[in-house]
């Protein structure tokens, strides 16, 4: 569905935050210290929202496999949250929720809600080709670079 079918039908057009998050889409090679893999973003059609998958792989070989669908929360007869939200959900059975935050090249994804003490925060390179950050999380945490490689 494109912008304008989306205003002839009266739907509001996705919000400009959201739309910042364009910079992710491809495909993406993901290596650090902890885990290992690929992961691709795509917007769903209308442009609501952006679908990752990702194929991991951890220091024990554990093999994670997931899809996460990012966007404005919008529930039955309400406007849309304020905060960019995700659910992923795992081949291990997890349900993990998170709050995405980009504020110019640097990109927070809380986990949980805005402001915990889990997050991942990565700065975009020049060429917007390279994130590179760090997880933290009370306890631990780990180095992770992606590269775009599609």
């Amino acid at each position: 569905m494109t912008d304008e079918n989306n205003e002839a039908r009266g739907y509001q057009q996705p919000a400009p935050d959201l739309k910042a998050l364009e910079r992710l889409v491809g495909t993406w090679e993901v290596s650090g210290d902890y885990v290992e893999g690929t992961s691709s973003f795509e917007w769903m059609e209308g442009g609501f929202f952006l679908l990752q998958r990702y194929d991991f792989e951890g220091p024990d070989g554990q093999k994670v496999e997931g899809i996460e669908v990012i966007g404005h929360e919008r529930p039955f007869a309400s406007g849309p949250s304020e905060d960019i939200k995700s659910r992923a959900y795992t081949n291990t059975g997890d349900t993990l929720d998170y709050v995405y935050e980009l504020d110019g090249d640097t990109l927070t994804i809380w986990g949980g809600e805005k402001g915990s003490p889990a997050y991942y925060r990565g700065t975009f390179s020049a060429d917007g080709d390279t994130l590179s950050g760090r997880w933290h999380w009370p306890g631990g945490g780990y180095e992770a670079t992606s590269t775009r490689s599609g």
